[in-house]
């Protein structure tokens, strides 16, 4: 007679504790050597499947636009009209641009990315020591904000911190990316000053509208690690979401992933060098929705087998808020 197999139980509460209190988050199970993922991390098939085909109609739309700001110096009044025209018609379309030569450094950039990444792939004692689910704190390491309310946990561990209104002292972030974290806010502040201006200038309100509005009050840096994945059909890095911000300004590195959605069907964002990913975010809309139409803006990081077989990627988020 044949003997039925029976699943084995499943404890998911007592799973996601205990991977929860390894206080070294995905990058852990990596370095441990696991062939398959935990089942914490199993999205369910609905999620996983392959988005719909496009239509017809929207076949001509390959991806999000790249608008040039000319180095944060518009000398040409045409190029100065380009952009905003360009960041207008985004803005209203997708939810979503990419912007170039916008006045950070190459150079600045990169080691931006090399802080994030230096920073996970720390011996895992370091990050033990930094890793907390006490939201109090000025610096918080962890592996998934939502990690006990989720269906399914996402593959990547997280750092963050709030660098304004009140930017945090020097000792507390840690030393291996503390310069660059301090030197690149500095930067992207300068940065989301001038695409606020824009932004109002594509609504059609004095430059100063949006800033008015406080919407340079806060910056938040949210910094993403997706370490290789032995079985990437099985979950994602980061599944579909919006921001609740005002602006998302996105430093990605070239480990394609990204998608963005419009009007209910995704959209590939291919990696463009030196370019930064800039998204409107909820609280921008929520603010502006009784006299300007903005596109929704969801988006998702899908992995593919041979990215996250060949090298971790990481990606970095800054939020401007109230």
């Amino acid at each position: 007679m044949e003997s039925t197999k029976i699943a084995p139980s499943f404890d998911r509460a007592s799973e996601l504790k205990a991977f929860d209190e390894t206080k070294t988050g995905v990058k852990g199970l990596v370095d441990s050597g696991i062939s398959k993922i935990p089942r914490i991390f199993h999205h369910s098939s609905v999620e996983l499947a392959n988005p719909k085909p496009l239509p017809s109609d929207l076949l001509h739309l390959k991806t999000i636009p790249t608008i040039d700001l000319g180095g944060r110096d518009f000398q040409d009044a045409i190029k100065h009209k380009n952009a905003i025209e360009g960041i207008k018609e985004a803005a209203a379309k997708w939810g979503f641009f990419q912007v170039i030569n916008h006045g950070v450094s190459l150079e600045l950039l990169e080691k931006m990315k090399d802080g994030v990444r230096d920073f996970h792939e720390q011996p895992p004692e370091v990050r033990k020591d930094l890793y907390s689910r006490d939201f109090g704190r000025k610096f918080i390491y962890l592996s998934n904000f939502d990690l006990y309310t989720a269906a399914a946990a996402n593959w990547r561990d997280t750092f963050y911190c709030y660098m304004a209104p009140d930017p945090p002292e020097p000792q507390d972030l840690p030393e291996i990316c503390r310069d660059v974290m301090m030197e690149y806010s500095k930067q992207v502040m300068i940065l989301g000053e001038f695409l606020f201006e824009l932004l109002s200038e594509a609504l059609g309100l004095n430059p100063n509208h949006l800033k008015d509005m406080e919407c340079l009050k806060g910056l938040r840096m949210l910094c993403h690690y997706f370490p290789p994945c032995p079985e990437p059909d099985l979950t994602f890095g980061t599944s579909k979401h919006s921001d609740g911000s005002f602006l998302t300004v996105l430093l990605p590195d070239n480990i394609e992933g990204l998608q963005v959605c419009r009007e209910g069907y995704w959209f590939d964002v291919p990696h463009v060098p030196g370019a930064l990913i800039i998204n409107i975010g909820d609280l921008l809309q929520a603010s502006l929705r009784n006299q300007y139409m903005f596109a929704s803006s969801d988006f998702t990081s899908l992995f593919t087998m041979l990215d996250l077989f060949k090298k971790s990627s990481s990606w970095f988020k800054v939020f401007f808020f109230f």
